[in-house]
């Protein structure tokens, strides 16, 4: 069971972090076997990354806004580490981008869409109440959102 942590937080780094969104829309949504692979694809990825230490994911939560749209929302500790995985001929990200070019990016059943982001200390601005941890928080430290860090424009400057 998730806890709830009561109060107000928000989120505090003194190093970047990477924020990755990643995600698929259905364009047809009777293309079933096109859906299964990639229903499998994610799911695979990310627990191999959550089972390797030194992978560099930090935090991911899945969302579904049905009946055509899945996103993954993750945050990493660089850049570099994300590309490592992207690039890793090892692990599972490489085989399966592979077989989506060769088998649905002609077929355009699904679309696919990632935006990267980098986060850096003082140019952010979050806040969680009466959340378990999530997202950047999650990611780095979650700190209650008191004094000088009540504010959302306070927050925001560095």
């Amino acid at each position: 069971m998730t806890t709830i942590v009561p109060g107000r937080f928000t989120a505090q780094t003194d190093k970047p972090v990477v924020l990755f969104l990643i995600g698929m829309r259905i364009n047809n949504l009777l293309a079933l076997s096109d859906i299964a692979f990639m229903s499998k694809t994610m799911p695979a990825m990310l627990q191999e990354l959550s089972q390797k230490q030194d992978s560099g994911m930090l935090w991911f939560r899945t969302h579904v806004s049905l009946p055509r749209y899945i996103s993954v929302q993750q945050y990493w500790e660089s850049f570099d580490k994300l590309l490592a995985y992207a690039h890793d001929k090892e692990g599972h990200h490489f085989p399966m981008w592979a077989e989506f070019n060769r088998r649905i990016m002609k077929s355009r059943n699904i679309g696919i869409w990632h935006e990267t982001y980098l986060v850096e200390p003082g140019k952010f601005e979050c806040v969680y109440g009466n959340m378990p941890p999530f997202g950047l928080a999650a990611a780095t430290s979650q700190v209650p959102a008191e004094g000088r860090l009540a504010g959302a424009k306070d927050r925001f400057a560095p």
